[in-house]
């Protein structure tokens, strides 16, 4: 379930902030992401700008933020570098340098789709930090898989960052970054280019356009097929009991179908 987004930065959140990074001359509200009750770009009296996103220390996904914080010297400079992480006034805030840029776009021929693919070859390199407490794929699949033994079809110890809505990457100067390492998790190397591709479905790829796209990816080639074929059944799945849950948005139900119409391709 998404979490709340407040429109107004708090009075007492930007005097906190303020405590530590100096004036803000202007503070710019941002509608996009599900995760945090705080997103925001706030312009400093030096010139400079820096992004803040928070939730409350009682909020029941605060360890987001811990593991957003636990992750970011891991992610082979693609992400935005996190500069304070402050817990006072009853909020948990982290404040990362402000990248700018725009946000992707996944439809069938845009030149963005290279530039994504280049930084999944980037992330590729990443090891799952051993002293970071992340799950695991086979942790968060577990009670999508119809056979439990599927489960190891996911082990890995590759850095994942498996939320590839186009929010969460931006296009920085050519190439691009990505925002939102909440659900960081370690795994196999080809999963994220996999849950890419339900991303590119949902975006007017063909499932075989999408999984085209994903075959770039080096792990995708070298991984046995029903690997593959069992992690879009266990997506089917996911998705269609995230479509089921109260209130659900016109990307999920984009998403259960895209996840359906990529699992209906691998059977």
């Amino acid at each position: 379930m998404a979490t709340h987004r407040l429109t107004e930065l708090p009075a007492d959140v930007l005097k906190l902030i303020e405590d530590v990074i100096g004036p803000v001359l202007n503070v710019e509200t941002v509608s996009a992401g599900y995760n945090s009750e705080i997103a925001a770009r706030l312009h400093l009296g030096n010139g400079g700008s820096v992004f803040v996103k928070g939730l409350r220390q009682d909020h029941p996904r605060v360890w987001t933020q811990q593991r957003e914080a636990d992750v970011n010297p891991f992610t082979c400079g693609l992400a935005p570098t996190l500069r304070r992480q402050l817990r006072r006034g009853g909020w948990d805030l982290l404040v990362f340098e402000d990248l700018g840029g725009r946000h992707a776009d996944y439809s069938p021929g845009s030149p963005d789709l290279e530039l994504v693919l280049q930084a999944m070859w980037s992330l590729a390199s990443a090891t799952s930090p051993a002293d970071v407490d992340l799950k695991t794929m086979p942790q968060r699949m577990a009670t999508y898989v119809a056979d439990p033994a599927d489960v190891r079809f996911f082990e890995g110890r590759a850095l994942l960052h498996t939320d590839w809505k186009p929010d969460n990457v931006l296009i920085v100067d050519g190439q691009a970054q990505l925002v939102d390492w909440a659900w960081a998790s370690s795994g196999a190397a080809w999963i994220d280019p996999a849950l890419w591709v339900i991303w590119l479905i949902a975006s007017g790829h063909s499932a075989g356009e999408a999984e085209s796209l994903a075959a770039h990816h080096p792990a995708w080639d070298i991984t046995p097929a029903y690997h593959i074929d069992a992690f879009a059944r266990a997506q089917e799945r996911l998705w269609e009991s995230i479509a089921h849950a109260d209130r659900p948005d016109e990307w999920t139900h984009k998403l259960h179908m895209a996840a359906r119409t990529w699992a209906e391709r691998r059977r």
